[in-house]
């Protein structure tokens, strides 16, 4: 029997882990490690990340796996994209980095555009516009603090700064650089006359590398502090959804895949990117993933609604577990009020009921009054906006949808399940939870020769990971729901 074990560090929005992963004879075992708190902190009116905790918080988590004395064959980082860590050879970074959601990219667009137009932007990158953006928070620290630019040697990426941290390199994998709407998807390469006609400083931007790169090996200051050695780096997908739809157990076509949590995800696999005018109309986005592949998809707010409402009634002293919100929105009216999750007040930090609420009264619907209310109104508007991205999608690529994985955090939520297989009248395929940390661990075992390619790998998740199955229900009741969401603005 041959035996190989993987750490994956994966970092989402709400919380990070350390995995282990153990691939015995086509069988992957996953187990936490270590789990930690990974949310923005707000100091200075401004948004951050406190990485110099994520950073101690992982060396928690890799001192007590080398605890269980088992050789530990490599170690990947996985985490959300378009954020950015400003270096400097002589710190190990130059300021604690800006939250996306921080909101210092305000008037991102005007200033931007007025340099470059945004279909040029487009056509270049395939990006979707969204001002948490890489380009929009590099254009808005240059414009309102262009000393720590100046300052800067370059920039990495979240992920990639782990493995800063933890080997020394200052390369970045090409799964995150293309999230940053600076990189060219078709020739891999960042986009230079972009980056010239921005007045962005080119010496920012570092080299990249193609997911399945092996780095280098643990420091020997890390290898002292945790207690591993000679354990090798590798950026897989260093950008969570490109872990994420790696761990996607689909096989053969006509499958869509959505990664759910903070955020959704929804798109499909392409081998090259779709840079069209419909493309940038419906506002996707090309992303690479492993093999240099396409992730053909759409950013859509997700389950961070739900978490600002339960964090907005814990300040209030309502403290919900989201099992206990789940089952209250069960109990609520179907259907009852709708709301656009693409409105840019659902992107922010805030008083979400309250969002919520004023949406609702302004296009005339009934204002949720209970917990119940406020999360099914959420949870229905984004299965039904799941709707509208797959009908989009077929839309642009003449592609037909047959049926929707969905992946992440977000597959423990039943009620939002069983509501995408009833809105978007496909059935659905949940699971696993763990996608990312999936994905993050096999394309190790491929970058060390381990598996041999993404068949292979997915065949692996299906070996090893239970899925549970959804059909569409009430067809005519959510064709209706449907009608009243596309008028909604």
């Amino acid at each position: 029997m041959t035996t190989h074990s993987y750490v994956a560090c994966d970092l989402g929005a709400e919380s990070g882990r350390v995995m282990l992963g153990t691939l015995s004879d086509g069988i992957l075992t996953l187990e936490e490690i270590h789990r930690f708190p990974t949310g923005g902190i707000a100091i200075a009116k401004s948004l951050r990340w406190d990485m110099l905790r994520i950073w101690d918080e992982i060396k928690s988590g890799l001192r007590k796996i080398a605890q269980m004395k088992i050789p530990v064959a490599s170690i990947s980082t996985d985490a959300w994209g378009v954020d950015v860590v400003y270096m400097h050879p002589n710190e190990p970074m130059l300021i604690q980095p800006f939250h996306y959601r921080d909101n210092r990219t305000d008037g991102g667009y005007e200033r931007v555009f007025a340099k470059v137009p945004a279909q040029e932007i487009f056509e270049e990158t395939g990006i979707q516009f969204m001002l948490i953006n890489s380009l929009y928070q590099l254009e808005a620290d240059q414009f309102r603090r262009p000393e720590v630019l100046q300052l800067a040697t370059r920039f990495l990426m979240v992920g990639d700064f782990i493995h800063h941290l933890l080997c020394g390199s200052d390369q970045i994998d090409e799964s995150n650089a293309s999230t940053t709407q600076l990189f060219n998807p078709k020739t891999k390469q960042w986009s230079e006359g972009l980056i010239a006609r921005l007045g962005l400083p080119r010496h920012l931007f570092p080299a990249v590398v193609p997911s399945g790169t092996v780095l280098g090996t643990l420091s020997a200051e890390v290898a002292s502090e945790t207690g591993l050695s000679g354990t090798k780096v590798v950026t897989t997908c260093s950008h969570d959804t490109g872990a994420a739809v790696a761990g996607v157990p689909g096989e053969g076509a006509g499958w869509a895949f959505l990664s759910s949590g903070t955020w959704s995800l929804l798109g499909i696999e392409s081998a090259t990117p779709i840079i069209t005018e419909q493309s940038r109309k419906h506002n996707f986005t090309n992303e690479i993933g492993w093999g240099s592949s396409i992730r053909f998809l759409k950013n859509i707010v997700g389950l961070w609604v739900v978490q600002e409402c339960r964090r907005s009634w814990a300040a209030q002293g309502m403290e919900f577990t989201y099992e206990t919100l789940t089952e209250m929105a069960l109990a609520a009216t179907p259907l009852a009020s709708l709301i656009n999750p693409s409105d840019p007040r659902f992107g922010k930090p805030g008083d979400m009921p309250q969002k919520i609420s004023d949406y609702c009264r302004e296009t005339g619907q009934p204002v949720p009054v209970t917990q119940g209310e406020f999360v099914r109104a959420t949870l229905e508007s984004l299965a039904l906006s799941y709707r509208r991205t797959i009908e989009e999608i077929e839309l642009v690529t003449g592609s037909k949808i047959q049926r929707l994985h969905i992946v992440g955090g977000g597959t423990k939520n039943q009620l939002l399940t069983q509501f995408a297989a009833d809105a978007t009248m496909r059935p659905v395929i949940a699971g696993p939870v763990e996608a990312t940390a999936i994905g993050n661990v096999l394309m190790q075992a491929i970058a060390l020769g381990q598996l041999s390619d993404l068949t292979a790998l997915r065949r692996v998740v299906r070996a090893s990971f239970p899925v549970t199955s959804h059909t569409p229900i009430n067809p005519a009741l959510w064709d209706a729901a449907y009608r009243r969401f596309q008028k909604l603005p």
